[in-house]
């Protein structure tokens, strides 16, 4: 993973923190890019919920394709050589609902989503993107957006109401997020080890297969 003269862009704090622990240059771009596309080459980078029965919680996503909610292709590249190569979703609402995920789906290909890889794919300087899945199919995460403001600032009032609201889910989709996080920030960091040694380079994990 060749960080340079590349941004990483961040959805929230959390995923900025992340970022920074790798070393790499990052900007915290907001929910859907609220805060704006900054200049250069950019990397999406941070959590995805899955659209695939394949995927699990902390599975690194290396996305070779990223598709509008038509199936349009908005992007297309090599990836990064980290992780699973992957078709993601950039969606412009949060999707929680199983028989959402499922339609999404079978509408798009789509392995993964999230709410700014299509945003950083229309600026024409996407240079790739690096996720982790932090919910899979199954999991119950309605109510989360309420838990981060715009600028990807911690809503703490949020947060509270939303564990009250949904108690077991919301605690497991904390639980699920952080070990999405530590699992992004394990291989990454591997990654770069790999390329410090004088030896051939670590090859990525393999690609979903399609349906």
């Amino acid at each position: 993973m060749d960080a340079d003269g590349l941004t990483y862009c961040c959805a929230t704090a959390a995923e900025e923190r992340a970022a920074r622990k790798l070393g790499v240059p990052a900007v915290r771009v907001g929910v859907r890019a609220a805060n704006g596309v900054p200049d250069g080459r950019l990397v999406s980078f941070g959590l995805a919920g899955a659209l695939s029965e394949a995927l699990h919680v902390g599975d690194v996503l290396d996305a070779t394709r990223v598709v509008a909610a038509d199936g349009a292709v908005l992007w297309e590249g090599p990836g990064l050589g980290v992780g699973r190569g992957a078709t993601v979703l950039g969606a412009d609402s949060l999707v929680h609902d199983p028989r959402e995920r499922a339609r999404l789906r079978d509408a798009t290909g789509a392995d993964a989503v999230d709410m700014e890889s299509g945003v950083l794919a229309r600026s024409g300087r996407l240079a790739g993107v690096l996720r982790v899945v932090s919910d899979d199919v199954r999991s119950t995460i309605e109510g989360v957006d309420e838990t981060v403001h715009p600028d990807g600032r911690t809503n703490v009032v949020g947060v509270l109401r939303w564990v009250a609201a949904k108690r077991g889910d919301a605690l497991r989709s904390m639980r699920d997020a952080l070990t999405a996080l530590r699992a992004l920030e394990r291989v990454a960091y591997a990654r770069r080890l790999d390329g410090a040694r004088p030896r051939a380079e670590a090859p990525a994990l393999p690609a979903l297969e399609r349906d």
